[in-house]
C-alpha cells in the first residue's frame, strides 16, 4: 500500500501510575473518494488512498455494473495536487448499460442506511445466480490462514486501525490482500484486483476478512462468485441467510483451532 496509507501525528503517551510522554505515531488515512461512471457521479466512500482503481472497478462489480474486464475502457484518477491525493474516478465504460436511476438510488440507501431484507436478497439474485463451486478444504488448511492474513497486513501493523481482505485459493495460497478503513472497500479492491487480472469468478478460492460479516460483504462476495467465506469474527443474521441461499459456505469465529461453520458445511471436510 501506498505511503498515504497512514498518516504522522504526535501523541501523550499516558502509563499509569504517572508517566507521560510525546511521541511520535501513525494513524491510518480515510478520505473520500468520489466514484464517477462516464462523469456522472454515482457514490462518494470514505476509503484508505491506494489500489483506488482497484476499488472503484470492485464496486461496480458488485453493483452488477460490469462483468468482465472488457466492460472497462478506461478508468482515470484525477491527479494528485501538492499533499492532496486524486480523490475522483472517473469510469468509462465499453458497452455495459447502466440501470442509472436503480444505480443510484441502491448506492445511496446503502451507504446512508444499509440494505436489508427478503426484497433486497431477491433483487441480488436476479443479478447474481448462486454458488453451485464443488471446491473442498480441509479444517485444517482453514486454520492457517488467518496468520497468513495477518503476516501480510503491513498497515495495520503500523496503525492498528485497518480492515483486511484476502483471497486464497484451495491450496491455501493467498492471491491477494487488500485493507481499508472500510471492511467494503477492502473487499471491492480484491473483486477489483481479480477483475483487472482476469481471476473473476474466484469460483474455487477463499475469502477471510478480519471482522465479522455483513449482509453486504456476502453480497460482494457472491458476485465475485466466492464458494468460501471465512472471517476472525462474527456473522451477522441476515449474512447467515443470504449464504444459505446463495449456496455459500459462511465461517465465523475462525480463531486458534476453532471455527464455527454456519451453512453448507460440505466444503469442509476432514
Amino acid at each position: 500500500m501506498s505511503d498515504s496509507a497512514t498518516h504522522p501525528v504526535s501523541v501523550r503517551r499516558i502509563t499509569l501510575p504517572g508517566s507521560s510522554v510525546m511521541v511520535d505515531d501513525v494513524t491510518a488515512s480515510e478520505e473520500p473518494l468520489e466514484i464517477r461512471v462516464e462523469g456522472r457521479s454515482v457514490a462518494v466512500v470514505m476509503r484508505t488512498p491506494g489500489h483506488d482503481e482497484e476499488l472503484v472497478a470492485g464496486f461496480l462489480v458488485s453493483e452488477g455494473v460490469i462483468k468482465s474486464a472488457r466492460d472497462i475502457l478506461e478508468i482515470s484518477q484525477c491527479p494528485s495536487v501538492g499533499n492532496v491525493h486524486g480523490n475522483v474516478v472517473d469510469v468509462l465504460l465499453g458497452g455495459a448499460i447502466v440501470n442509472w436511476d436503480n444505480l443510484t438510488r441502491h448506492v445511496f440507501s446503502a451507504s446512508s442506511c444499509g440494505i436489508c431484507g427478503k426484497t433486497s436478497i431477491e433483487s441480488v439474485f436476479q443479478s447474481f445466480p448462486p454458488v453451485t463451486s464443488d471446491v473442498r478444504v480441509s479444517p485444517e488448511l482453514v486454520t492457517t490462514l488467518p496468520a497468513k492474513l495477518r503476516a501480510a497486513q503491513e498497515t495495520f501493523s503500523q496503525t492498528g486501525g485497518l480492515h483486511a481482505s484476502a483471497i486464497f485459493d484451495e491450496h491455501g495460497e493467498m492471491l491477494v490482500l487488500r485493507e481499508d478503513v472500510g471492511r467494503h472497500n477492502a473487499l471491492d479492491k480484491v473483486l477489483g484486483h481479480g477483475l483487472q487480472n482476469s481471476l473473476l469468478p474466484y469460483s474455487r478460492h477463499i475469502l477471510l476478512v478480519s471482522g465479522r460479516v455483513s449482509f453486504e460483504l456476502m453480497q460482494k462476495a457472491l458476485a465475485a462468485g466466492v464458494p468460501i467465506v471465512a472471517a476472525i469474527s462474527a456473522p451477522s443474521s441476515l449474512a447467515v441467510q443470504f449464504a444459505q441461499d446463495s449456496g455459500q459456505t459462511l465461517i465465523g469465529f475462525l480463531r486458534g483451532q476453532t471455527m464455527n461453520v454456519y451453512t453448507h458445511p460440505e466444503r469442509i471436510v476432514g
